[in-house]
Formats: structure tokens, C-alpha cells, sequence
């Protein structure tokens, strides 16, 4: 699949890049590059292939997620600069 330069520089605008006018000409070709492996992928015959997930086996280590409470309030606002007792006081921000 061909791309055009205006594809490139429509594209560049697209993800808010400045691209420097000679850098159109690199991008053009690694473009083309990209799209013609995709071309030559989707030659694969692939109908009697299963969809996989991963192509790995995977088990979680991970612990189960329980709700532990650690420290209590007073332990929490200790070095707060400012608190009411309750909460952070953060200076109000607009």
C-alpha cells in the first residue's frame, strides 16, 4: 500500500506533531514500510487458526484484594500542616 506525502502530513496533524519539512520524506518510506508488512501479514491464511489471548500460559501471584486498615485517623493527620479533624485543609485552588 502506497501512502502520500499529504497522508503523512494529514496524519502528523492528526497527533499534533510538528514534523520538519524535510522529515516528510523519511516518514513517507517508514510508513510504506509499516503497511507493507501489514499487506504481507494479511496474506497469511489464518481461517482454521484459533484466537489466542496470549501465547502464554499465565497464573496469578498476586495476593487476594482485602481491605486492611493500618492507621487510624489521628495517625493519618498527624503531620498534616493543616487539618480539621476529619480532613486535609488544602488551600482552595481555582
Amino acid at each position: 500500500m502506497k501512502i502520500s506525502i499529504q497522508e503523512v502530513k494529514n496524519i502528523s496533524s492528526l497527533a499534533r506533531l510538528e514534523v520538519k519539512d524535510d522529515k516528510f520524506d523519511l516518514f513517507l518510506q517508514q510508513f510504506d514500510n509499516i503497511l507493507s508488512y501489514m499487506d504481507k501479514l494479511n496474506e497469511l491464511e489464518t481461517s482454521n487458526t484459533e484466537a489466542l489471548y496470549s501465547p502464554v500460559e499465565h497464573t496469578t501471584v498476586l495476593r487476594e484484594d482485602e481491605p486492611v486498615s493500618e492507621f487510624d485517623r489521628e495517625e493519618i493527620l498527624f503531620n498534616a500542616p493543616d487539618e480539621d479533624g476529619q480532613y486535609f485543609v488544602v488551600p482552595k485552588i481555582l
